[in-house]
């Protein structure tokens, strides 16, 4: 029985121990430190308090150092040292409130000791172990420390000043003298919930306007991600049904013919994998539109989506299948790369790959007969891409809707802070030119334009109209006139093109046409 009390004992002594070492560790962390933590201005007041505590912290070393001096009996040193640490206190809380309240507690000590020697010699008492500017400057300390600490923090060092007054005062003790330790740590103790709650007032105000701040930012983004939900829905819901319609009757239509053109065949089928392709393109549209982080790969949540929503982007590798498709269908294409290739950032790889694209469209679509060059130039500082068209051989159809696809080339170029023309070329032909550099902007594009008198990326002239629509599996786009007379004018019936004859450019640059035939575009 004897040997388990003693087991049970020397447990118990252990887990005492290791409460003890715990707790002093975390007093050493709170209190025996020096970072600094400066007292931020006054959101009204700006550097009014930081003045007024310099003033304290002045009267506090001088009214000490008389004090001490004319009623403590000190000598000239110990009242300046001391005096001279409980105002140095309050100018160093500013900036370190822990190490300052170390200073004025030492300053503190060191003057009730040199005083305590002294108590009795005059009939009049002394106020000991604190005198007034020793109180004062211990609660200015105080208070600048709980402003910015944590209230556990400012609680030991209440703790701490509570102790060493009691042994000053209860243990220590004197003869003939007006006790003050109980009048300073009542002061202290008020002081400490004082400026504990101002601070937690202050951090409850600033986490106010960050959730605030927080909830209006989550809203705005849950209506982004549900208008572009809803986008998502509709695109699904038409285009791709209609993609999928046009797959499956064009795998269905040779069984229908009997004996059917091997020409026929190869069109159907070229028709069909125009159409699996743009949907494999609406599918990686579709993923990115659903996933809330669009820019990490694997965050899609659209269903069935596959690999689509990660693959590559098309880049100028892939021009030469974009020309022999759109010689496919029936568009007379020649293309040519002069300048040495190089490797170019994938914004320009891809804005130019699509402004070809949307330029063959136009043409497939509203200029029938035509024959198109594409001309790819590799320049020192960037890339410059030019298609041009011939004048049609025969009345385009009409063209259900407006397209925006010279809105888009615009948007595409401005946002590299390029430059680019679309306007009527030789004999009623049509041309789209457009540089883009291969570093990013220095300034804004828009206000580029805005200083050459160009209208806005994106605007039209009042009364345009933008047209266009891609082959099969191409995105749509603006296409050029059907017929212009020579001069820029446009004919009757024909479409605007979204950018006003003689070369405006978006955004900021001008060209004026070459007022002369160019002998390789192909016409007459």
């Amino acid at each position: 029985m004897s040997r388990l009390v003693r087991v049970t004992g020397t447990g118990a002594g252990r887990v005492l121990t290791g409460h003890v070492r715990r707790w002093l560790r975390v007093l050493r962390e709170d209190l025996w430190t020096v970072r600094a933590d400066p007292l931020p201005p006054s959101l009204w007041l700006r550097w009014l308090p930081h003045g007024v505590l310099c003033l304290a912290a002045f009267g506090v070393a001088v009214g000490g150092m008389g004090d001490l001096q004319d009623n403590g009996h000190l000598n000239l040193g110990w009242a300046f040292l001391v005096a001279g640490g409980q105002g140095g206190a309050v100018l160093l809380a500013m900036w370190r409130p822990i190490p300052a309240w170390w200073l004025s507690t030492v300053a503190w000590v060191l003057g009730a000791a040199a005083v305590h020697g002294r108590l009795g010699l005059d009939v009049e008492t002394y106020t000991w172990p604190w005198t007034a500017a020793g109180i004062v400057a211990h609660l200015l300390v105080l208070l600048l420390l709980a402003l910015r600490a944590p209230t556990r923090v400012c609680v030991e060092a209440l703790a701490a000043t509570a102790l060493v007054t009691y042994v000053l005062q209860g243990l220590w003790g004197g003869a003939h003298y007006d006790a003050t330790g109980t009048v300073a740590v009542a002061l202290s103790a008020v002081v400490v919930v004082l400026g504990s709650a101002l601070r937690g007032r202050r951090e409850a105000r600033a986490e106010l306007v960050e959730q605030t701040t927080l909830t209006a930012e989550e809203r705005a983004r849950r209506t982004l991600l549900e208008e572009r939900s809803r986008i998502a829905r509709e695109l699904h819901d038409v285009v791709a049904h209609h993609m999928s319609v046009i797959s499956i009757q064009a795998q269905v239509a040779p069984h229908l013919v009997q004996d059917p053109p091997e020409e026929l065949r190869e069109n159907l089928a070229g028709i069909r994998q125009n159409a699996l392709e743009a949907l494999t393109e609406l599918r990686r549209v579709l993923g990115v539109l659903r996933s809330e982080h669009p820019d990490v790969p694997g965050s899609s949540d659209e269903p069935g989506t596959g690999a689509a929503p990660q693959a590559p982007q098309p880049t100028l590798d892939r021009l030469g299948a974009l020309v022999e498709n759109t010689r496919a269908a029936g568009l007379a294409v020649t293309a040519e790369t002069t300048g040495e290739r190089r490797p170019l950032p994938p914004g320009v790889e891809l804005s130019a790959y699509r402004i070809v694209q949307e330029a063959l469209s136009n043409v497939l679509r509203h200029a029938p007969g035509a024959t198109a060059r594409v001309r790819v130039s590799y320049e020192p500082d960037g890339l410059w891409v030019e298609v041009v068209n011939s004048r049609p051989t025969r009345p385009a159809p009409p063209s259900p809707g407006a397209g925006h696809g010279l809105l888009g080339m615009r948007e595409r170029v401005a946002m590299l802070g390029g430059s680019m023309t679309a306007h009527p070329w030789h004999w009623n032909g049509f041309k789209v030119s457009a540089f883009l550099p291969d570093a990013p902007p220095t300034e804004a594009p828009a206000a580029g334009a805005r200083a050459a008198g160009a209208p806005p990326v994106g605007s039209r002239p009042a009364g345009a109209r933008d047209t266009g629509a891609p082959p099969v599996g191409s995105r749509p786009a603006e296409a050029p006139p059907a017929a212009a007379p020579p001069g820029g004018s446009r004919p009757a019936g024909a479409r605007d093109t979204g950018a006003p004859p003689g070369g405006l450019t978006a955004p900021g640059r001008v060209t004026t046409p070459d007022p002369t035939p160019d002998p390789e575009d192909g016409t007459a």
